[in-house]
């Protein structure tokens, strides 16, 4: 049983999933003070992060003989690896937390999921206390990793704080290639609700769930303010100067848009960001396109 987290006092994380949120969760933890380390799966990897001052492990979540090395015990660990793009388990994070245990336990674990654990809300405002209902693989995968944590966090006793994370956009992720292919998209008003957060506001819910997140709480992680991914994409055109994207109605769209962007387009929901706000005391920088676009290009 982990007795000792002071999640005050976090000197060491570990993150697993060092990418585009993992950089910038490091970079929050560097100007803490803390000593930071990730998984690299590559040598090219392995220098990027040393170039960023943090300590590159060599290893491969697909290949657990490659993690018999990994060390978390006393660090605060970021799990933020995304599941295969297969199936409806997620052997990864069943892999490296079986690495995590007698005297190798982390102090805590903060897990990136997704809100499309909830699968439709036929467009309702929905809390954390709503019921799991995922109806995508991919959703499924995300919610076997959920459960995998949970677990895990009760047969150790380490904490587990698990984010469920809505559409991502920040610096080089906006959708600029597929507005200037004239993509369609679905006519605004039957277009459903869709969330989103900014990259660095996201980052900051991360570092503070190692420090103030409930032991096996859920968090709603997003901007609070939904709109529909047509509003997004004519936003997101308008601030680069292109031409908005055709509106299709939705009949016609289901023939002409690819099956990715028809599962997203089949769930509709509106998400309550309180317990973030209150619990961890994110105090957003971008609380909705209007102020988060914009900082894409200064940044």
């Amino acid at each position: 049983m982990n007795t000792t987290e002071d999640p005050n006092k976090m000197n060491a994380a570990l993150i697993l999933g060092c990418g585009y949120i993992g950089r910038r969760v490091a970079a929050l933890e560097q100007a803490a003070g803390a000593r930071v380390s990730a998984l690299a799966r590559s040598t090219e990897r392995a220098k990027e992060l040393k170039a960023a001052g943090i300590v590159a492990l060599r290893g491969d979540l697909d290949d657990p003989a490659t993690l018999q090395g990994l060390s978390a015990a006393g660090t605060l660990v970021y799990y933020l690896a995304p599941p295969p793009a297969s199936g409806v388990s997620d052997p990864r994070i069943e892999t490296a937390l079986a690495r995590l245990h007698g005297s190798n336990v982390p102090q805590r674990v903060v897990l990136i999921s997704t809100t499309g654990v909830y699968g439709d809300c036929g467009g309702a405002w929905i809390d954390e206390d709503r019921p799991p209902n995922p109806e995508t693989d991919r959703s499924k995968r995300r919610l076997a990793a959920e459960d995998a944590l949970r677990h895990w966090s009760a047969a150790t006793g380490v904490p587990a704080v698990i984010l469920r994370v809505p559409g991502i956009y920040g610096p080089g992720r906006l959708p600029a290639d597929r507005i200037a292919r004239l993509e369609p998209v679905v006519r605004e008003a039957e277009a459903p609700f869709t969330n989103r957060i900014h990259a660095d506001d996201l980052a900051q819910a991360c570092f503070l769930a190692g420090r103030r997140g409930r032991p096996g709480a859920l968090y709603n992680t997003s901007d609070g303010h939904p709109t529909t991914m047509t509003d997004y994409f004519n936003r997101v055109a308008d601030l680069l100067a292109l031409p908005h994207p055709p509106a299709l109605p939705l009949d016609e769209a289901r023939h002409r848009l690819s099956a990715g962007m028809l599962s997203y387009l089949a769930e509709s929901r509106r998400l309550d960001n309180r317990r973030m706000r209150e619990e961890l005391g994110v105090d957003l920088q971008y609380p909705d396109l209007a102020s988060g676009l914009p900082a894409c290009l200064e940044d």
